[in-house]
Order: C-alpha cells, then sequence, then structure tokens
C-alpha cells in the first residue's frame, strides 16, 4: 500500500496506487476506476479497512491500482475469497470486482450463493459482452448474432441478464449503470456499499479492442433518451425526455410504453418507481430494446442480514458450551476412515 494522507483530507486521488494503470487506451475500466475512487473518498473509507477482491480478467486488475488492501484470486472464485474475508473479518469494508465472463460464466456459481446468503459485499460486474483478456471469446453477455473469435458466425444463445439472475438469487440490492455516468455511477456505489448485505452492480462499459460499440444503443447521444430509464425511488417511470413512461402491461405480464400527454403521467398510468417491489424490479430488468433499459437502484430492501449474525451467532453457542473448541476439533469428531495399502 502506498502512503496516503490522514482521512479526512482523502481525495478520490488519494485511493489510486503508486501502480501503472495497464488497460487499453480508451477502455471503459478507466472511468469506473474513477468512478470507484470517488466514491471511497465520498464514504471516507479507511484503506487500511477495505479490500478489493477480484479473479481473472481485465477488470480483475483493480486490487492492483487501488491504495487498499486487494486479493487477486483465480478465475470465478472472487465471491468465494470474499466471503470467506467478510466472514473471518467483519469489520472488513469488502468489495468484489469481477468481468462479465468471471463473474456469469465459471463465477456464476459462487455468485449466486454469495447473493442467496446475503453476505455484506459490495459485487461489481464490469460488463463489456466479450472476454476481453482472452482476446476476444463471446461471453454470457454477448448480444446473439456477434461474430468473435470463438463465434466466428455469430452468438446463437441468448444473453444472460446480470440484474435478472441477481433478483432471481434473492439479492436484496440490485443496481446497473454505464461506465460513463460519472455522476450516477458514484451515487451508485455509495449505496452498494452503505446496504446492509449483499449488493450487486451491473456496470455497463466499452470494449474498444473486442466489442467496441457493444452498448452503443445506450451510450449514443442521438439515441440515449429513447434508450434510457433512469430510475428514481418515488418519481415516475419517464424517459425520452418525459414524453413516454411505463405502465402495466393490459394484456400481458409486465411492462408497456404508454404517450405521456399535457395532463402528466399519473393521468397516464405511470407507474412510479418503487427500490422494495421486487415483482417491479424484475419486470424493469426484463427490458431490453426496443424498450428502454433500465439505469440505476432496481430493488434494494433495506432489511439487515441474517447470515453473518446467525453463523456468528453458532460459533459463540457452540465455544459457550465447549471453552477451546477450535475448528481443528470440530473437523475430527466427523466420521474418518483410514485409508491403507
Amino acid at each position: 500500500m502506498s502512503a496516503i494522507p490522514a482521512l479526512d483530507r482523502l481525495q478520490p486521488k488519494d485511493y489510486a496506487s503508486d501502480q501503472e494503470v495497464r488497460w487499453c487506451p480508451g477502455c471503459g475500466d478507466y472511468a469506473i476506476l474513477k468512478a470507484v475512487e470517488k466514491a471511497l473518498s465520498e464514504l471516507a473509507a479507511d484503506p487500511d479497512r477495505t479490500v478489493f477482491v477480484s479473479g481473472i480478467g481485465c477488470a480483475a486488475r483493480f486490487p492492483h491500482y487501488l491504495a487498499t488492501y486487494g486479493f487477486h484470486g483465480i478465475h470465478g472464485r472472487a465471491p468465494a475469497l470474499a466471503t470467506g474475508i467478510k466472514l473471518a473479518r467483519p469489520e472488513l469494508d469488502v468489495w468484489v470486482v469481477g468481468g462479465d465472463g468471471d463473474m456469469l460464466a465459471i463465477g456464476a456459481n459462487h455468485l449466486v450463493h454469495a447473493l442467496r446468503r446475503d453476505v455484506d459485499l459490495a459485487i461489481l460486474i464490469l460488463n463489456n459482452a466479450i472476454y476481453g483478456l482472452t482476446k476476444g471469446q463471446a461471453s454470457p453477455t454477448t448480444p446473439l448474432g456477434t461474430r468473435t473469435s470463438s463465434t466466428p458466425l455469430g452468438v446463437v444463445e441468448r444473453p444472460l441478464s446480470a440484474c435478472s439472475l441477481a433478483l432471481s438469487a434473492g439479492a436484496r440490492f440490485v443496481a446497473r449503470a454505464i461506465d460513463i455516468q460519472q455522476k450516477l455511477l458514484p451515487e451508485i456505489l455509495v449505496r452498494a456499499h452503505d446496504h446492509p448485505g449483499a449488493a450487486m452492480v451491473e456496470i455497463l462499459q466499452n470494449c474498444v479492442i473486442y466489442a467496441d460499440g457493444a452498448w452503443s444503443h445506450l451510450t449514443e447521444k442521438s439515441v440515449a433518451a429513447e434508450a434510457r430509464l433512469l430510475l428514481r425511488h418515488g418519481e415516475p417511470l419517464l424517459f425520452a425526455e418525459g414524453r413516454k413512461g411505463l405502465r402495466p402491461a393490459k394484456d400481458r405480464l409486465g411492462l408497456e410504453v404508454v404517450e405521456v400527454g399535457s395532463e402528466g403521467p399519473d393521468a397516464a398510468g405511470v407507474l412510479r418507481h418503487d427500490e422494495r417491489d421486487r415483482g417491479l424490479a424484475v419486470a424493469l430488468a426484463a427490458l431490453e430494446p426496443p424498450m428502454p433499459v433500465a439505469l440505476g437502484v432496481l430493488y434494494a430492501d433495506p432489511a439487515p442480514t441474517s447470515f453473518e449474525r446467525a453463523l456468528r451467532a453458532q460459533t459463540e453457542a457452540a465455544r459457550a458450551r465447549e471453552p477451546g473448541l477450535d475448528l481443528a476439533t470440530v473437523i475430527r469428531r466427523a466420521p474418518t476412515w483410514t485409508v491403507t495399502g
């Protein structure tokens, strides 16, 4: 860790390590790193009590570039490693950073169980819709028809939705942003950190080498107003500069677009966003073009997590019954076999 000033004087740049940042010029990771540093500054995060855990991939270099503690693990295992760190040292702030290949392919199993256990982790999935570090293979989020080095004739399977997966796993905080949203993204990161339990944030980012423009249908200024639905708790679900909104579909489950007239969104039946409504969050997570893509906090249940408290209570009760009890003793109590020959 590099030397840093006192906590009351920490600026975003003070959270940068002394390591050379080695992403491709123009990579969206630079913007995300900037947003993370800004969020840490807003949180007045103590570098000595902050840990970033990653797996393998371009996004997994994050621990090297931050003046905090870090653990660079193996492919897909970052949520499991982070779970161990948080359980052993509950006073630490533990962040998990991985890409769409790392977290949604080989690591999807570990992600699902970290979310269902509701471990107090801030989990960031940097989604560039491609395997970048291994040179451009299709990932679980690569759009249909995309030609890649592993799908030269085009992807034929539907992409996986990180937000839908998180909600189905029981996550209690689910959000989505774009790397270039430098006002919204740090705000979401701060909220993810403050959430009592597992918080998953999907960050759509650009890979200029292997998937340049994968999110251009959201990022281009000419289409942004029609393509993005910015979520704010308690506010109407409006887009297209307020000319359109979303209301419950009349002939099916889900949402439909409605034109908003001079009488306003309420008269048109436009829904207001409620972060505590899991059903609404599921519908918002499922939106895809030509519907607007939901950005912001889709779901936030403020109830405190119980997994870590329950686990610690079990341990304390066991030690109260048997003072001096240790893990080795517990393990050796189980049936054992001796293999000979």
